[in-house]
């Protein structure tokens, strides 16, 4: 029989509830999110993804010290090319299998099962558990996501779509410094608790912390989901989804079929070469970021923490001021500039050894990066039509998830070789004006990565200047025509 909901409702739900219709949104709130369940999905999501970030930070983390010396970089590129190629050639079928559920028991069961996995990792001491748990962690994100996708559209009006679609980009990434900046605060209390006993039984160091915090915001998120209204969808409904193919190529199709559409037009074309070369970029600074720090800074393990809180802080105000400013600026002009100047702030950022003196050009290295990212799909909105623009961003996600595949391969085994080689030629250090200046694997692969991202924004900028001028000549044929 039917079990009436309000039995099944425990008291942690129903004190939840309460919290809720404290805060339920009304007046601006409501304009902005539009329902009550939206919101209640929406903070979900802001949970949810400052636990993939503080999860992420403590995997880099975790991974580096379990690695040995010579290959750090590596491993740590294994563990996180883990998270990414299930997505790359997996990511189609998984949409396909969700259709066939429940949506909400599909994202419910997903957040445990990150939980359980999660609250294993302070346990795991090798490369290989490691990589598996990344692995499975991966999967059940990957069921999860087109879950979420799918469930807005029933919570949320068709005239509130766009807006609730930014709204979860900034869940998304909006807590990256949140996330940062928890990560630095769980390191030091990790130093400030006795390793002795129980703390070492149970693992209570600043991964350990990270692992089990990053567990209880998922069953946290598991809990908000369960307790929102999600539409059922019929047994016949599910079943006609079943017409799907499980195709694993489809991917390829959608990257092939997307550039073939994106081939047509010049500046859409730089743009998505420029947004994805430079993930390529950045992906080399995540794999090495905490091993230069280790390797160059010297410093306690909080400073990459640091470090990547003045990035995240970076990014905001730059992604807000982009969103501020982007009707008064060129855009064109704007989106290269920004990418070479990241470029330039990284190698800049790279030749330090200070942390007094990395944290200031880190938060300029996230001013610049994030009105990039603002102004190129601002760029790509502009210039796709509406039929095609679909498979023009699926193009896109597909790409930037390739490059940030290879950067993960690439960057770490890359640092190791340019390691061997400056210990070989230069024993690690050169005098430049009288000045020591080390040379380790990961600040030439960093110098490199800056260098890689500021060749994409030159040629981005050639190539749509280009693009502007056959656009301007086609118009003004067409003035011509007309008078």
């Amino acid at each position: 029989g039917v079990v009436d909901d309000d039995a099944l409702r425990s008291s942690a739900g129903t004190r939840l509830d309460e919290a809720f219709e404290a805060a339920r949104p009304s007046g601006r709130l409501e304009r902005i999110f539009g329902t009550r369940d939206f919101f209640r999905l929406w903070i979900a999501q802001v949970v949810s993804a400052t636990g993939d970030w503080l999860g992420l930070f403590a995997i880099i983390a975790l991974a580096d010290q379990l690695a040995p010396e010579g290959s750090k970089g590596t491993a740590i590129a294994l563990v996180l090319a883990a998270r990414v190629a299930p997505g790359f050639f997996l990511a189609t079928a998984a949409g396909v299998i969700v259709d066939r559920l429940n949506r909400k028991r599909v994202m419910v069961a997903c957040d445990v099962g990150r939980a359980l996995v999660l609250v294993t990792l302070p346990f795991v001491d090798t490369i290989v558990g490691l990589v598996v748990a990344s692995f499975l962690l991966e999967l059940l994100t990957m069921m999860w996501q087109p879950a979420k996708e799918a469930t807005v559209p029933e919570l949320v009006p068709r005239e509130k779509l766009t807006a609730a679609n930014s709204l979860n980009v900034t869940a998304a990434y909006g807590m990256f410094p949140v996330a940062a900046g928890t990560a630095a605060l769980l390191a030091k209390a990790a130093e400030a608790v006795p390793d002795e006993g129980w703390v070492t039984n149970l693992r209570l160091n600043e991964e350990g912390l990270a692992f089990y915090v990053d567990a209880l915001t998922f069953l946290v998120t598991a809990l908000i989901i369960w307790r929102i209204a999600i539409p059922v969808r019929s047994r016949k409904e599910r079943q006609a989804t079943e017409r799907g193919s499980l195709d694993l190529g489809r991917a390829i199709r959608e990257l092939r079929e997307g550039w073939r559409l994106v081939g047509r037009n010049r500046i859409v074309r730089s743009v998505n070469v420029g947004l994805a070369t430079a993930v390529m970029g950045a992906g080399m600074v995540v794999v090495l970021g905490a091993r230069f720090v280790d390797e160059v800074i010297v410093g306690r393990e909080a400073d990459f923490h640091a470090v990547l809180f003045s990035l995240g802080v970076g990014m905001a105000v730059g992604v807000a001021s982009a969103a501020a400013l982007q009707n008064r600026i060129n855009r064109l002009r704007g989106f290269t500039s920004a990418l070479i100047g990241a470029g330039v702030v990284l190698l800049a950022a790279a030749s330090v050894d200070r942390l007094s003196l990395m944290i200031p050009l880190v938060v300029l290295l996230g001013m610049l990066a994030g009105p990039s990212y603002v102004l190129g799909f601002t760029l790509l909105h502009e210039n796709v039509d509406n039929e095609i623009r679909g498979r023009v961003f699926a193009a896109l996600l597909v790409l930037v998830r390739l490059c940030a595949l290879i950067a993960l391969a690439v960057g770490g085994v890359l640092a190791d070789l340019l390691d061997g080689l400056s210990d070989l030629w230069w024993d690690q250090e050169v005098t430049v004006l009288g000045a020591v200046v080390e040379l380790p694997g990961s600040r030439l692969t960093m110098w490199i990565a800056g260098v890689i991202i500021v060749v994409a924004g030159a040629l981005a900028t050639l190539s749509l200047r280009s693009g502007a001028r056959e656009q301007g000549g086609v118009a003004s044929e067409s003035e011509a025509t007309a008078q």
